[in-house]
């Protein structure tokens, strides 16, 4: 499958963004690690490859321009913050398209996610202006209570490659907003458009050394080595279970805030009395949103037994009419996988699915040709105690599970480590309620396959993480707690 050369503006040439480390407001050149397209398995540019000292510049610089940004009014934070997102909107399809190249995703959904990234810029420049405090008498009578809220100074921001523009805007608009300086450290896989916010940023009037990105190839040293600085003091990072349990391990040793969003294994749970028509809708947007590359995809489908079969074929049906092809080709639905790596993942699940007694409706094994491509599949009669059934999937495979008593879904649902997204389908809103309830989640979806919103936060329970990005509490990650105890 061959990728498309559509005619690129200047902003979405990937060699634009890839001119070194963005350190104190420079760049800064260093090594090189391929950046590879998704779509056709070609070398897209070369980016800085990092080293320890390098990522200590980084917060020499974030230290730098701390003292100025803390001491910066909140309007004035929240005035940059919008010309930042003002700027994503005007430079959407060009970004849209960076990250349909170094990504692999449709444009589609590129643009979908440029528009959501934005839009954080959007919320915490209006939260920026309404860090709430406190001022109430003591219950002894003795004194005021008086809190204030400090910014909590130095973040390493880690983010992943299957959103590298919404997930590094989730964690650099808040920062911000609180008066942090930040050093993002992007999947090596996706860097291009982390260093091309940072281009905006700057032309947002971001002071210089207030947001630093650097990008390596060893991220374990390097991330170790600023974690070990005593002048960091806060880590959020979104990744896998895996990795998140080794950061908070190396974080422990200088007591760094920690904010985690870790991996999933989203239930989607559709009752008789749903309406079989939304809960298909739902479905194809909470599973093949990315090619099914998101911690919140539904990754286990348990439909109850009256329904069951209908929705295995319509769920079939269109899946089968996606079509498969390169990120940037206007027709594209479903884009290839981050990597080869990834095929031979999902493959194997697949393969070792079937081995146990599942039926494949549709795809099921890997697409021929250049680029990473795997067809959108449906497994049914899938074995509870598959592999898949416990693993994160991140591709475009739905397996289906029977079920037949509400808590028996319950039950199914809540069967693994994970707690970060499920999704409910009942006409029956009390149900619906009740099971959303049931489940060991931080998100539910009532009858509506997509659940992102800047404005709500985001973030799971047990294996799945620690505090919650976005919405009114996604700021408070940001900030440290000051009591005064007034006497007057």
């Amino acid at each position: 499958m061959p990728l498309e050369s559509p005619t690129l503006s200047a902003f979405s040439d990937p060699n634009l963004h890839a001119q070194g480390l963005f350190i104190g407001g420079d760049w800064l050149p260093g090594g090189g690690i391929p950046v590879m397209n998704p779509s056709s398995a070609d070398l897209l540019a070369e980016v800085a490859d990092a080293t320890a000292a390098d990522a200590l510049r980084a917060v020499d610089a974030a230290e730098a321009a701390a003292a100025g940004w803390r001491a910066t009014p909140p309007r004035q934070r929240a005035e940059i913050l919008r010309r930042w997102f003002t700027l994503m909107t005007d430079h959407a399809e060009d970004l849209a398209r960076l990250i349909s190249l170094e990504n692999g995703k449709a444009l589609t959904d590129a643009r979908g996610e440029v528009a959501y990234a934005a839009e954080f810029f959007r919320w915490y420049a209006e939260e920026a202006v309404r860090i709430a405090g406190e001022f109430r008498q003591a219950p002894s009578g003795a004194h005021h209570i008086l809190v204030d809220h400090d910014p909590i100074g130095i973040a390493v921001l880690i983010t992943p490659w299957n959103f590298p523009a919404a997930m590094a805007t989730r964690k650099i608009g808040p920062a911000l907003a609180a008066g942090c300086t930040v050093i993002l450290k992007p999947a090596s896989e996706t860097p291009l458009t982390a260093f091309a916010m940072a281009r905006l940023g700057a032309m947002a009037g971001v002071p210089a050394g207030v947001v630093n990105v650097i990008t390596t190839s060893q991220p374990g040293p390097v991330v170790n080595a600023m974690l070990a600085d005593p002048r960091v003091r806060k880590l959020s990072f979104t990744g896998s279970t895996g990795v998140g349990r080794t950061l908070l391990a190396e974080a422990a040793k200088t007591v760094v805030s920690c904010s985690m969003e870790l991996g999933g294994n989203a239930p989607f749970l559709v009752f008789d009395d749903a309406n079989l028509d939304a809960a298909l809708d739902g479905a194809m947007i909470a599973k093949m949103r990315n090619a099914g590359e998101a911690c919140t995809a539904a990754n286990r489908f348990y439909v109850q037994s009256g329904i069951h079969d209908a929705f295995v074929a319509g769920l079939t049906q269109r899946m089968a009419a996606l079509k498969v092809g390169p990120g940037t080709d206007p027709a594209t639905q479903v884009g290839p996988m981050i990597t080869t790596k990834a095929v031979t993942k999902i493959d194997r699940l697949v393969r070792q699915a079937v081995a146990g007694g599942a039926s494949v409706t549709t795809g099921g094994a890997p697409l021929p040709g250049s680029g990473y491509y795997y067809p959108p599949t449906v497994l049914e009669n899938v074995p509870e105690d598959a592999e898949i059934a416990h693993e994160e999937i991140f591709g475009p495979v739905a397996p289906v599970y029977r079920f037949d008593t509400e808590a028996q879904a319950i039950n199914l649902a809540n069967a693994t480590e994970y707690g970060l997204a499920a999704y409910v389908y009942s006409r029956d809103l009390s149900r619906a309620l009740r099971v959303g309830k049931g489940i060991e989640t931080g998100m539910v979806g009532i009858n509506r396959g997509l659940m992102s919103d800047p404005a709500a936060p985001f973030g799971g329970a047990k294996q799945s993480g620690l505090g919650r990005e976005g919405g009114v509490t996604g700021i408070l990650e940001f900030l440290e707690p000051k009591y005064f105890a007034v006497n007057f």
